[in-house]
């Protein structure tokens, strides 16, 4: 078991002189560290890898990565000294044969890594030297070679299991690259569960008997027992450089195969999406076009009788009755007296134009009587026409308001009722027209959204890379048979080799040492395929449970992720209702894939039964009340130490958890926030970090925050 006591970093970044204790307490075994953004979180968890690992551990193994502080005086020195020291402790157990028991050893060491860095453009800087101490009683005595202690119990294949970066932690189970994710998660489980001894091992084992072959032309001259040799060697070489291919031919076919799921997924979705609908969705818009130029026209027809209305005898009929019904009592009066209709003129021409009188007398010019007759009647015409041109007046007067009043009288308020209609008929009619034009809009929107997917192109790319795929399994299949014809080859070129080398002398000694070879071979093979077996279970299984617990998410209750478990082909896989599989990278929400890459993290680590810290950074992020409360509780939990970089947005929620877990809590702050996110001045010209003693549930006045982005102006 190993654990961190403290850190001290000088000249690293903005890590000027910084100090740090981690609680060690078994009950409190948690340490937060309190740092808004920018305020030294991540590049603390940079310094403590480059501690134990050295430049290999900096983000592109240190190339290009400035590691002195940006703001470094030149007038202070040309020359950055820069020092990362580590103090931890490491607990052995000792079997006791005097008690038959097990006795714990506790050893502290110290860790010093140093290097100086040169300030100018082309920036550079020295080998760094790490230099190890055991913390007796007596002093602090030099250990040599520090790299072999620190990679013997933190192997650096685990640094980012046991010091991970929260956002760069999802690469687990977030790539493009299949191949990547799984060699991902095939390197940390090879580490954490010391299968990488046992590869070694393996390559030790046949090294020693390729050498042991070798022997054997020296040993002999029966040549058809050196051509066996020979051609066992050739089968070797052969075999190997077919291995390399067949890897490289998988990791073709996974790529193709990633390739085309990605493509089946666009064809799927551009299908569902519109790329079968576009032309039905096309006619649906000419279609509702059609409708509203039909609909136009309706209305435009309805606008014109709506108008008409307002200049119809009905409205003239309905407005003027009142007054029309008493002017028609005095024409009517007028007519009872005779004076109107002034009719006698159209009635004397009329019996002219007949020839003969109302009397029943003829008026012909021809008889005596009837000429005397029409003089006279020319005469009342004459004297008629000489009438008040007011009577004509009025008796026009009296025959138009007769005819309204009688239209009034047998259709009372019809131009109302018409009007109710005309309008009723218009209101329907606009409101088609106003449903129809979101109809088209609507149309026009789903059209617009639908991708410009060329669905033939698609299907013909899927068709080449379904041919690349199927060369790949053509040439994977050629490899196979090949590697099983060698095998076969080279077991009976072994038969006819021990069946030669037992019939000379020496050749029985290294007949014994290819046995011997060929044994350990077995056994080796076998502990490496059970331990990968049954102890990738284990971690599937554990992570399955830790996961579930931290999303709160119950098989029995029918949630969306039922279950996570990761692959024989170390492929993290979660799975929803009826089994179906959900893509971590897009079915799962941040919190989800937060909470699935610790719980792998902590599986390991559980299973391998290495005891190590957990330092982690922004573990949180993109987290909210239950999950992240269930993350904090299972982490602490599941980690024989925990150290974690909190934000204070992260801490929101969770104060009684660290109330009760955590061992030490400091807070973080840079004072180039002021004055828009901190209150009071720092007092610092520096870029560095500042600590101080507050815990995540109070403040003072270094790290005083403000609440929002505001800065108030009375202070600056």
């Amino acid at each position: 078991m190993i654990k961190l006591i403290r850190a001290e970093f000088e000249n690293f970044r903005m890590l000027r002189d910084l100090q740090l204790q981690f609680s060690i307490e078994p009950d409190r075994n948690l340490t937060v560290i309190r740092a808004a953004n920018e305020s030294g979180k991540t590049t603390i968890l940079h310094a403590l890898q480059w501690a134990l690992y050295g430049d290999t551990a900096l983000p592109g193994d240190g190339q290009g990565f400035r590691l002195h502080p940006i703001d470094w005086e030149v007038s202070d020195s040309q020359r950055v000294p820069i020092t990362a020291k580590i103090e931890f402790e490491i607990t052995t157990e000792t079997y006791r044969r005097a008690t038959g028991g097990l006795r714990k050893i506790r050893k502290r060491y110290l860790l010093v890594r140093s290097t100086y860095e040169d300030v100018d453009s082309q920036t550079s800087r020295t080998a760094s030297t790490a230099s190890l101490f055991d913390l007796g009683d007596t002093g602090a005595t030099p250990i040599g070679a520090p790299a072999s202690l620190i990679n013997d119990r933190l192997s650096p294949e685990l640094r980012e299991v046991f010091f991970t970066d929260g956002d760069r932690a999802l690469s687990f189970i977030e790539t493009d690259d299949l191949s990547t994710k799984r060699e991902r998660v095939q390197s940390a489980i090879r580490s954490l569960l010391s299968l990488d001894v046992i590869l070694d091992a393996l390559k030790h084992v046949r090294i020693s008997a390729a050498e042991a072959n070798r022997k054997v032309k020296k040993i002999s001259k029966n040549s058809e027992l050196n051509q066996i040799t020979s051609r066992i060697e050739d089968v070797k070489n052969e075999t190997d450089k077919l291995k390399d291919d067949l890897e490289d031919v998988k990791q073709q076919l996974d790529s193709w195969n990633k390739k085309i799921e990605a493509l089946d997924r666009d064809i799927a979705i551009a299908l569902r999406l519109g790329a079968a609908d576009k032309e039905k969705l096309q006619k649906d818009l000419d279609h509702a076009k059609h409708d509203i130029g039909r609909l136009d026209e309706q209305l435009a027809l309805a606008i014109k009788e709506h108008s008409a209305l307002f200049s119809s005898r009905l409205i003239a009929a309905d407005l003027l009755a009142p007054l029309l019904g008493r002017a028609f009592d005095k024409l009517q009066e007028l007519h009872d007296q005779g004076k109107i209709p002034n009719t006698t003129i159209p009635v004397l021409q009329d019996r002219l134009s007949a020839g003969v009188c109302i009397c029943g007398e003829t008026l012909e010019a021809s008889d005596a009587d009837g000429q005397k007759r029409c003089m006279h009647i020319q005469e009342l015409i004459e004297k008629a026409q000489k009438a008040d041109e007011i009577q004509k007046i009025v008796t026009d007067l009296y025959f138009g308001a007769k005819a309204l009043q009688l239209d009034g009288a047998a259709r009372p308020s019809m131009w109302l009722e018409d009007y109710k209609k005309v309008v009723k008929h218009r209101d329907g009619i606009e409101i088609l027209r106003d449903e129809a034009g979101r109809k088209f809009s609507a149309l026009e929107d789903q059209l617009d959204s639908l991708p410009d997917t060329d669905i033939q192109n698609l299907r013909n790319t899927l068709h080449g890379y379904n041919e690349k795929r199927d060369q790949c399994l053509f040439k994977q299949s050629a490899i196979q048979t090949q590697l099983a014809q060698l095998q076969s080859d080279h077991d009976d070129l072994e038969i006819r080799r021990n069946r030669l080398l037992r019939e000379e002398e020496k050749g029985k000694r290294i007949l014994a040492e290819f046995k011997v070879t060929q044994d350990v071979t077995k056994v080796l093979d076998g502990a490496y395929k059970r331990i990968e077996d049954e102890e990738l279970q284990k971690v599937s299984e554990l992570m399955n449970d830790i996961f579930l617990e931290m999303i709160g998410s119950d098989p029995e209750q029918g949630p969306i992720i039922r279950h996570a478990e990761i692959s024989k082909d170390h492929d993290i896989i979660v799975y929803g209702p009826n089994n179906r599989t959900l893509d971590p990278d897009r079915d799962l929400n941040g919190a989800s894939r937060r909470a699935l890459t610790l719980a792998f993290i902590l599986a390991l680590a559980r299973v391998s039964e290495v005891d190590a810290p957990n330092v982690i950074d922004t573990p949180l992020g993109m987290t909210s009340g239950y999950v992240k409360r269930s993350i904090l509780r299972t982490a602490i939990r599941e980690s024989a130490q925990l150290i974690l970089f909190l934000t204070h947005d992260e801490i929101a929620g969770c104060e009684d958890i660290i109330d009760e877990k955590a061992g030490i809590v400091y807070t973080l702050t840079n004072p180039a926030h002021y004055p828009k996110m901190l209150i009071n001045d720092p007092g610092v010209v520096e870029r560095k970090v500042l600590r101080c003693d507050c815990s995540h549930r109070s403040s003072c006045r270094l790290c005083q925050r403000r609440v929002d982005a505001q800065v108030d102006l009375e202070i600056r």
